[in-house]
């Protein structure tokens, strides 16, 4: 199994920081089933490229297997685990590549904090569905994709292609995002896995998933592939739509492909079911902005745009602004916003733009309300400072409206250990948010009235805590 990592960032060679794999070195990883190399066939200033080759030892591996699993005779000795990437590949690319995967580069942080230009090629994929579905999986998150069929046999072309792709990924995309991608996405691909799924298998689907995966158009195709038990499966849509910060509603799907029109939402769902707290959320927040009357708003950490989507279809907002660290989640809401399709008057209204809510950003001013919707408990909170500066401090619109996650509320659901996402660094009580509430809004000259969100429970209160910031005259 190969795969090479390549970029024309300028110095190129500063790849090897992010991958913490110097260039002029070769490296090996014994894994359980076989050994990987990390070397750079290419490094120089102007292209680096970094390859992981991984050498099945075929006997290690079939011994390795758990004793309840069928051993299909020859086929645990004879097959293409040696060379088609699987989940083998993406279980070694994890712990390779574990520090660059968490984003993580002291000597180089804000690069690893940034997109930068990548290239990646897997030579021999499997890929069942063809190329279409690898476009299907990629390109919503940002990636131009070169899939192209290996044939069965090439001295027999009328045979056809066989199930593997050469696959090339060339887009601007963070390094860690790239990898945990294809941890996720590399077994979802070849829908099979080496090792035994159990419980935990939904926590780390989410937690690799990261912001991306709830917004993804084909999240219900990725989670049934990567689980491939439907118990689990179940388990994992209902945390992704319930839970997600930017869950897709049940009619999500046929929003995005509907034509944008200057008309509010009107289509719900046909089920008897209460509504996501998602959309509860979209609901609540729209509505304190229509009463406060603004006219231009911003969505900060706008993820994959369901709410953006919202505030563009509401006319009385002339001017609709969405910011995220992330260019994949920028990319899903330029498509479901259909910003190529729009008017030009249209497209005046709208405006995406990459970049970090703890640095300071003169795009970020000028608006007459903020929206930080869930979003501030995927801050650490040594970095949660610098935000309030940012936002409240130099953006300092005229209304802020903050919704964060009542960790009191966590108790009512069901199988939930620790913090709604594996992404959130905090989850706060009621008392908790009322104290940061009143501290900033006396810090920056703002006065705020705390609500809630969702249905609530006499002890626990509302699942979601909503504060509404607005300018002190």
């Amino acid at each position: 199994m190969y795969l090479t990592i390549s970029t024309t960032h300028r110095p190129a060679t500063d790849l090897g920081y992010l991958l913490h794999k110097h260039p002029d070195r070769v490296q090996q990883f014994t894994q359980s089933f076989g050994v990987a190399t990390v070397f750079y066939p290419q490094a120089t200033d102007e292209r680096c490229t970094a390859a992981l080759l991984l050498e099945i030892d075929p006997v290690r591996l079939a011994r390795g297997r758990a004793r309840n699993l069928p051993d299909f005779s020859l086929g645990q000795y004879v097959n293409d685990r040696s060379y088609a990437a699987s989940s083998l590949f993406a279980v070694t690319l994890a712990e390779v590549f574990s520090t660059a995967r968490i984003g993580r580069c002291a000597s180089h942080q804000d690069l690893a904090d940034s997109p930068i230009p990548l290239q990646i090629r897997i030579p021999v994929l499997p890929c069942r569905g063809g190329p279409a579905i690898a476009h299907r999986i990629f390109e919503p998150l940002g990636w131009q994709v070169v899939a192209d069929p290996i044939a069965l046999d090439e001295a027999f072309p009328q045979w056809g292609p066989s199930r593997y792709v050469d696959l090339t990924l060339t887009g601007t995309v963070r390094l860690a995002d790239a990898l945990t991608q294809l941890h996720v996405l590399l077994p979802v691909l070849d829908e099979s896995k080496h090792y035994w799924q159990g419980p935990d298998e939904v926590d780390k689907l989410l937690r690799s998933g990261g912001d991306w995966l709830a917004g993804h158009p084909e999240a219900e195709l990725i989670t049934r592939r990567y689980l491939a038990r439907t118990g689990y499966t179940r388990v994992a849509l209902e945390r992704l739509t319930e839970l997600g910060d930017d869950s897709r509603t049940s009619d999500a799907v046929e929003q995005d492909a509907a034509p944008l029109t200057s008309e509010p939402l009107t289509t719900e769902p046909q089920t008897t079911a209460r509504t996501p707290l998602n959309r509860q959320r979209h609901d609540a927040v729209l509505a304190e902005l229509l009463d406060l009357g603004v006219s231009s708003v911003i969505d900060l950490g706008c993820g994959p745009g369901a709410f953006l989507e919202r505030l563009v279809r509401t006319p009385s907002f002339t001017k609709v602004a969405g910011s995220d660290v992330s260019t994949g989640s920028l990319h899903q809401a330029a498509r479901r916003l259909h910003l190529d399709t729009m008017t030009e008057r249209q497209a005046d209204r709208v405006e995406l733009f990459q970049g970090a809510l703890t640095y300071e950003d003169p795009r970020y001013a000028g608006f007459d309300a903020a929206v930080l919707m869930e979003v501030i408990e995927h801050v650490d909170p040594s970095r949660l400072p610098a935000l309030e500066s940012v936002v409240f401090g130099t953006a300092s619109p005229g209304a802020v409206l903050v919704t964060t996650p009542n960790r009191e509320y966590n108790v009512h659901y069901d199988d939930l250990t620790g913090m709604r996402h594996p992404d959130h660094r905090f989850e706060w009580d009621r008392d908790e948010f009322a104290t940061w509430c009143a501290r900033v809004a006396a810090t920056h000259g703002y006065a705020v009235v705390i609500r809630g969100i969702g249905d609530p429970e006499a002890a626990t209160g509302h699942p979601t805590q909503l504060g509404v910031f607005t300018r002190d005259a």
